[in-house]
């Protein structure tokens, strides 16, 4: 639960942010595709009754790819993090950064990637919601998941864990999606 000693940006200082890093249009555009996916998925929570931060998930799903100004590696999620962190943002918004990726990296995966060593799997909500809208979001475009799944099959193997990962939180989250 964020506290509100915490600094979540909102919606037009998230955007600034993405802008003075550098962001390009395509990318800005990407991250509000995403956030309005996340922030259409958390309200759907709150309707079932599930507590989530609304101001949390459309921060964390705008900023999810700031890194993305510096380098489109995977490392980017990391760079973005730690440029959030650089401006005094909430460490509940520089979780959801590190975490978006994937359907999440387990620390030993981390590491043969050249990451921290570190789990980078989402664990709240907020940061489950911004990690699945991502892999709902292709571009400005959602997409089905299948066309995820296919995607990160061609790319890992198709018994790569992270499609795993990815089923499981398209278990949690479809129900709360109309389908595109």
């Amino acid at each position: 639960m964020v506290t509100t000693t915490e600094k979540v940006p909102l919606r037009a200082e998230a955007l600034r942010i993405l802008r003075e890093a550098g962001c390009s249009r395509d990318v800005i555009a990407h991250c509000k595709a995403v956030a309005a996916l996340a922030v259409r998925i958390a309200e759907n929570c709150q309707v079932r009754g599930l507590e989530v931060n609304l101001e949390l998930v459309e921060a964390g799903a705008l900023l999810h790819d700031v890194g993305r100004a510096f380098t489109h590696g995977i490392d980017h999620a990391i760079v973005g993090a730690k440029l959030a962190e650089s401006r005094d943002l909430s460490p509940s918004v520089i979780r959801i950064i590190e975490r978006h990726m994937g359907a999440g990296i387990t620390a030993d995966e981390a590491v043969k990637l050249g990451l921290p060593n570190m789990s980078l799997v989402p664990e709240t909500l907020e940061e489950k919601i911004v990690s699945y809208a991502d892999k709902r979001v292709e571009g400005r475009h959602y997409v089905e998941i299948e066309e995820t799944i296919q995607k990160f099959a061609d790319e890992l193997g198709p018994q790569h864990p992270a499609i795993q990962r990815l089923r499981a939180l398209h278990g949690e989250f479809s129900s709360l999606v109309e389908e595109q």
